[in-house]
């Protein structure tokens, strides 16, 4: 479309040129040519008084040197026959005989080409006997046509230059037209091939502007739905979690025998299929960018929501919770289906891997920048947190994906912020979330808390991994 819009303004500009030019240049050429003629006849008017008076030869060669044109041997005069005295020609003659006779019928002036190029101005001038003479003015083609090259290359050079001025403009004009349509091209293959990131700038003409704004409003709905689907899928599959955290710590008071076991052992893999789906659901979920301000949740009121559950298991196993900083609200930049999950593998990771009667706490803390979320217990703590993590990250033990702390992680790093492992005030495993409120890491590596809490992973000794 582009090329088009060029070729078509590239037509229109040369016939417009063309038009305009070849007239323009034609009527410089008859300028110049009246030009030459009007000075030629001026030059001729110069001799008449002269013959007016006195038709002597002597006296008529005189007066013809005396002029410009004469000197230059440029004019003639033809006299005619004037009683017994026969006719003479005064200068150098150009134009033959017949011309000057038939000038001097007509009575008025005339032009006639000369041999060897130019021609010859034949003016007739009354003479006192009332005879006509006839006064020829030579006019050379360079006299003729003087300026009227240069006049043409002016046109020409200004004609070539609009026609590059038009295509330059047609091209920025195609561009502007055609970059928009471009990129809507584009982003609706990437969209087709998956990446639903894809969106277009609302930029150019408004109609391509108004599809611009279509495309992406329905690219947001696409987005929208899948999400949707896939959060339904990892949401449901992630409430069955509860629930077999229950039956696999009931299957625990089922005694030994063959009955037991394969109780145990179909928990076991109904725990590993329901990880895998809740997995495969959340690394699908496509990035739809970060939280808009205003968004988010409440995390003191789904702490508090999610609390109540969790302490009524909490009291049937005889464990003592603890829970503070919730007593006021706690906006952070987290879906509240993110961080009820978030924290459902952290509290499900205390009831499976801490026996029963192991008190744990919840604390909530603004710090101004970041929002940290402490989930303690007072069990034995784990072994390597550094491989309990990496564990979290690829799944790689038989009996467990580490899923849950790859749901924490990836609430943390949303926001900025990060998890880290550590020994808890209670003496067993600390779990510490940053949660950012700015998009920057409040508690990077590096940084003094989190510090802190990575040299006290050094310390965890003797649990398993979560």
């Amino acid at each position: 479309m582009r090329w088009a819009l060029v070729k078509v303004c590239l037509a229109v500009t040369a016939m417009v040129v063309v038009a305009f030019a070849v007239p323009l240049g034609l009527v410089v050429q008859e300028m110049a040519s009246d030009r030459a003629f009007s000075n030629a006849e001026r030059q001729a008017a110069t001799i008449g008084p002269t013959l007016s008076i006195t038709t002597d030869p002597t006296q008529l060669s005189k007066a013809v040197e005396s002029t410009q044109m004469g000197a230059a041997r440029r004019m003639a005069v033809h006299v005619p026959a004037i009683g017994d005295s026969p006719p003479v020609s005064i200068g150098e003659g150009r134009a033959g005989e017949r011309a000057v006779a038939e000038t001097r019928r007509m009575g008025r002036a005339t032009t006639a080409k000369v041999s060897g190029g130019g021609s010859a101005l034949l003016q007739p001038t009354a003479l006192g006997s009332g005879d006509i003479a006839v006064v020829e003015i030579f006019v050379p083609e360079s006299e003729v046509s003087n300026g009227v090259a240069t006049a043409w290359l002016v046109l020409a050079g200004v004609g070539l230059a609009l026609i590059v001025g038009s295509v330059a403009v047609a091209d920025r004009l195609g561009a502007r037209l055609v970059r928009p349509a471009e990129r809507l091209a584009d982003a609706a293959h990437q969209l087709g091939e998956g990446r639903l990131g894809a969106r277009v700038p609302e930029a150019g003409p408004k109609e391509l502007r108004s599809a611009a704004v279509a495309f992406n409003a329905m690219a947001d709905q696409v987005v929208e739905l899948l999400a949707n689907e896939r959060e339904l899928a990892a949401d449901l599959s992630h409430r069955l979690r509860t629930p077999l955290t229950v039956l696999r710590l009931n299957t625990a008071s089922l005694g030994d025998g063959p009955a037991a076991e394969q109780t145990r052992a179909a928990v076991e893999q109904l725990e590993r299929e329901v990880d895998t789906i809740i997995r495969t659901a959340r690394e699908q979920r496509p990035a739809t960018g970060l939280v808009g301000a205003g968004a988010g949740c409440d995390a003191s009121e789904v702490i508090r929501d999610r609390m109540d559950f969790w302490s009524a298991l909490a009291e049937d196993e005889g464990r003592e919770v603890r829970l503070a900083g919730v007593d006021r609200t706690v906006r952070i930049p987290v879906a509240r289906p993110e961080l009820a999950a978030a924290l459902d593998a952290m509290l499900g990771n205390v009831f499976r891997h801490t026996p029963e009667g192991t008190p744990f706490a919840v604390d909530v803390h603004d710090a101004g920048d970041a929002v940290i979320v402490l989930v303690s217990d007072a069990g034995p703590g784990i072994s390597d947190p550094d491989a309990a993590l990496r564990r979290g990250n690829d799944g790689g033990r038989d009996g467990s994906t580490g899923l849950g702390l790859d749901i924490v992680r990836r609430v943390a790093e949303s926001t900025g912020g990060d998890v880290r492992l550590g020994r808890s005030v209670l003496g067993g495993t600390e779990v510490r979330v940053w949660i950012g409120l700015d998009g920057r890491s409040a508690g990077g590596p590096g940084g003094g808390r989190a510090g802190r809490g990575r040299r006290g992973n050094r310390r965890n000794r003797g649990r398993a991994t979560p």
